[in-house]
C-alpha cells in the first residue's frame, strides 16, 4: 500500500505523471466526475486549515466521492486521549483513504504505520507538507514550462515552514535549479535541510536576509507568513512578524515575468495591492492544489495493492531517545523510539519521525 508522508516518496516521473493527470483533470473534469464513486475519503484535521481541508473535500467531492472527517481535534476521540494509532485503526474501517494533518511532527507516519488505507500527509508540525508542495510544482510547471534554470527565492520563516521544506526537496531532484533563502538569521532553514538535501544534491543555494537585494535575480518568489503557531517565545513572534512584505514598490525591481506564490494563509507579507499583478499566481496556487489533490487520490486509490513502509531503514540505538517536544513520540502511547542514520555523518542518527539529529 502506498502513502504519501514526504515529497520525495515519488519519483521525479511520478510527479510529472501526477502533474500530467491534474493537466488532463483541468481541461477534460467531466472524465473524471465519477473516478470515485462509492469511495469515501476521511479528513482528519487535528490542526486548523482551510486551504487544505477544503481542497482535499473539493477533489473528492468532483471526483464522485464522498466525504467524511472532521475539523478540529477537539471534537474527535483524541480529546478523550485517544492515541493516532488508534485512530487510523478505527478510521480505516470507515474509508478508502485517509488525509491527516496533526501538529505533532510525524503523527501521519504513526497514522500510515497503522492504518489499513493509504494515509496522506497533509501537514505534520514544521516537518511537511507534501500535497502542498504538490500545488506549488504544478503552478511553478504551468508558469515556467518546467523546472531547469530557474533561480527561486524563498522568503519568511524558513525554520518551521514546511511548505518550504518540502519544495526544496523536491526542487532539489531539477538540474540547474538555485535556491535564495531570504530570512532573518533566528527563522533560517534548518541544518538537516541544507546538509541533507541541497548540499548532498550539488543544489546551488545562499542565504541572505534582505529580500530587496535578491529580487532582481529571481524567476519565481516564494513568500511565507511567520508562523505564530510555531512559536513557543510569543515575544520573539512579535519580533520577527513583519520581517518582510512584499510591495508593489519592491516588485518594481523584479523581472517582468517572476511569478510569486505563497502557500496561504496571507497576513501581511503580500500587500493586497499586488494582488492585480499578473506575477502574482497564489490565488491560482490554491486551484492547481485541488487538481493536484484530484490526482494524488486517483493514484494512491490505484496503487493500494503495492506495498511500501513508511518507517523503512529504522534503528533504535542504545540509549537514544527523542526529546522532542514536537515530535509525535513525545506523546503517543507506547510509540517506540526509532532513528535512522543520517547519511554522511558518521555516529550520528535522525528521528525517524521527526529528523531531529542525535549522536550515538
Amino acid at each position: 500500500m502506498k502513502h504519501l508522508m514526504d515529497i520525495i516518496d515519488f519519483t521525479v516521473d511520478e510527479l510529472y505523471s501526477l502533474m500530467d493527470t491534474a493537466n488532463d483533470i483541468i481541461a477534460h473534469p467531466d472524465k473524471y466526475a465519477d473516478s470515485c464513486r462509492g469511495r469515501k475519503l476521511a479528513t482528519l484535521f487535528f490542526e486548523p486549515s482551510t486551504r487544505t481541508r477544503l481542497s482535499f473535500e473539493a477533489a473528492m467531492l468532483e471526483l464522485g466521492g464522498s466525504v467524511i472527517g472532521f475539523s478540529d481535534g477537539g471534537n474527535s476521540s483524541a480529546s478523550k486521549g485517544e492515541s493516532v494509532a488508534d485512530t487510523a485503526k478505527v478510521v480505516s474501517m470507515y474509508a478508502d483513504i485517509i488525509a491527516m494533518r496533526h501538529p505533532m511532527e510525524g503523527a501521519p507516519y504513526v497514522a500510515a504505520g497503522n492504518a489499513s488505507v493509504p494515509v496522506i500527509n497533509a501537514g505534520d508540525g514544521g516537518h511537511h507538507h507534501p500535497t502542498q508542495t504538490l500545488a506549488d510544482l504544478l503552478t511553478i510547471y504551468r508558469e515556467k514550462g518546467g523546472f531547469g534554470n530557474l533561480t527561486v527565492g524563498v522568503c519568511g520563516d524558513l525554520k518551521y515552514g514546511r511548505t518550504v521544506h518540502s519544495l526544496i526537496a523536491a526542487l532539489a531532484r531539477y538540474k540547474n535549479v538555485k535556491i535564495v533563502l531570504i530570512s532573518p538569521e533566528e527563522l533560517r532553514v534548518p541544518d538537516y535541510v541544507k546538509s541533507d538535501i541541497m548540499d548532498r544534491s550539488g543544489m546551488q543555494y545562499e542565504e541572505t536576509a534582505c529580500l530587496e537585494d535578491a529580487i532582481p535575480f529571481l524567476d519565481v518568489l516564494y513568500m511565507t507568513r511567520i508562523q505564530r503557531e510555531r512559536f513557543a517565545d510569543k515575544d520573539e513572534y512579535e519580533r520577527l512578524k513583519d520581517s518582510y512584505i512584499l510591495t508593489a514598490e519592491k516588485l518594481s525591481a523584479a523581472k517582468p515575468d517572476m511569478t510569486i506564490l505563497h502557500p496561504l494563509p496571507r497576513v501581511n507579507e503580500i500587500s493586497v495591492k499586488v494582488d492585480d499583478d499578473p506575477r502574482a499566481c497564489y490565488f491560482k496556487q490554491v486551484a492547481n492544489g485541488k487538481y493536484m489533490r484530484m490526482a494524488l487520490i486517483l493514484k494512491l486509490l490505484d496503487e493500494t495493492d503495492a506495498s511500501s513502509e513508511p518507517m523503512r531503514d529504522c534503528e533504535t540505538p542504545l540509549g537514544l531517545h527523542c526529546d522532542n517536544p514536537r515530535c509525535i513520540t513525545s506523546c503517543e502511547q507506547e510509540l517506540e523510539h526509532a532513528f535512522k542514520p543520517a547519511e554522511g555523518k558518521k555516529g550520528v542518527y535522525r528521528c525517524a519521525y521527526c529528523d531531529r539529529e542525535y549522536k550515538k
